[in-house]
């Protein structure tokens, strides 16, 4: 059975939650004053939470990172980052394509954020027909830029371009930002050596297999503990870490020193992803900080199909090893070589639980696909530099 995905603050708890007949759990976003500081996974009997008191039973199983964050709050400490006051203007970018019923809930969130004279930008990456563009025109706060050339790294780019302010927040067409979304992002960028600041995302919805598994292999949130993230404690070849592209804003002059996104990168390319996390490598390695801010929220829908969730998992893999790839050849990281041959100890083992079907183990096809989807990577990445260096050419006067 599909698990239901609730938000629930405990100063303003239900007695009791009921209509939850088609579910047997619940994944319960946790708040605190409005502050998203865990989560907890409850059973569902009868369309109802099990237990008789509901505040209870979440305190029961609430996870470590609920306690120290409520435990920082009784204390006084959890004020360690300004409020989430109006902050200067900034240009929230969608780069989408092809997808303007997803685009519309996206739209619909962004357009509900405070007004704090943010801009929202739409980059339509190659698009087949005019749905997005007149999607768009419905909205008279939205601006539409359209960029020709697939890629999401393309489009990315084009963005940075095209955007009127110097922060630049990013967020993807199957998401939908909490309403303090765009103020947490920039509240963090009150040092000059924040170049760029992440948040959480949870699943706005975990109604079929292919999203309860996406979920269960960690999804795309990172916790829910502020962190701040430079070269001296975190390395850059590992910054997935930091965060995703789907809930990102950095800063425009920063691209100057360390380069804009890798355009043989990420969706629309033959890498299939990694754009973001090369960025955030180059980043790093350049000396600036990188924070990680869980109030920054929001929900994405998880691909619902197991074939996408199949392709998707694969994709992450080759682009792993493409952005380690371009770190070795570009960069000269030998540590590039430790980290493939670390992933393959790690693979390896999982591979062999998953055909023995090991309890806890994901299935078997979901671990095949990604594993032999890695060693693609640096193939995939000399494609995408074939291609791209083709079209450079062609466009050339």
């Amino acid at each position: 059975m599909p698990t239901a995905v609730l938000d629930l603050d405990l100063d303003a708890l239900p007695e009791q939650l009921a209509g939850l007949e088609r579910y047997d759990r619940a994944l319960i976003l946790l708040r605190l004053r409005g502050r998203p500081i865990g989560q907890t996974l409850l059973p569902i009997a009868g369309g109802r939470l099990a237990e008789a008191s509901l505040r209870d039973a979440i305190l029961c199983r609430a996870d470590s990172a609920f306690w120290e964050q409520w435990l920082a709050e009784q204390l006084w400490l959890g004020t360690q980052h300004p409020t989430l006051a109006p902050q200067p203007p900034a240009t929230v970018v969608i780069c989408t394509r092809d997808r303007p019923a997803d685009l519309r809930m996206a739209l619909d969130a962004l357009v509900r954020l405070p007004d704090d004279g943010q801009e929202i930008l739409i980059v339509d990456n190659a698009p087949t027909t005019e749905a997005t563009r007149e999607l768009v025109a419905c909205y008279p706060r939205v601006r539409y830029v359209r960029e020709n050339r697939p890629g999401l790294d393309l489009a990315r780019n084009r963005a940075l371009r095209e955007a009127r302010y110097d922060l630049i927040a990013f967020t993807d067409d199957d998401a939908a930002p909490d309403p303090n979304w765009l103020r947490a992002l920039l509240r963090n960028f009150d040092r000059p050596h924040v170049a760029c600041v992440t948040g959480l995302t949870m699943p706005s919805e975990l109604e079929t297999e292919a999203q309860e598994w996406f979920q269960r292999l960690g999804g795309l949130g990172r916790g829910f503990k502020r962190t701040v993230f430079d070269s001296v404690r975190w390395n850059p070849l590992e910054s997935w870490v930091v965060g995703a592209g789907v809930n990102m804003a950095i800063r425009r002059d920063v691209v100057s020193i360390v380069g804009p996104f890798d355009e043989r990168l990420d969706v629309g390319t033959p890498t299939r992803g990694g754009g973001d996390t090369e960025f955030f490598s180059r980043v790093l390695a350049a000396g600036y900080q990188i924070v990680y801010d869980p109030e920054a929220l929001n929900w994405h829908r998880h691909r619902r199909e197991w074939q996408a969730l199949q392709n998707q998992l694969s994709g992450y893999e080759m682009a792993g090893f493409a952005v380690w790839t371009r770190s070795l050849l570009c960069d000269g990281e030998l540590e590039a070589l430790k980290q493939m041959w670390d992933w393959v100890g790690r693979e390896v083992p999982n591979l062999w639980r998953a055909a023995r079907r090991q309890h806890g183990s994901p299935p078997l096809d979901l671990v095949w696909a990604r594993f032999r989807a890695a060693p693609r990577g640096p193939w995939a990445l000399w494609q995408a530099h074939q291609k791209l260096r083709q079209a450079q050419e062609r466009s050339a006067p």
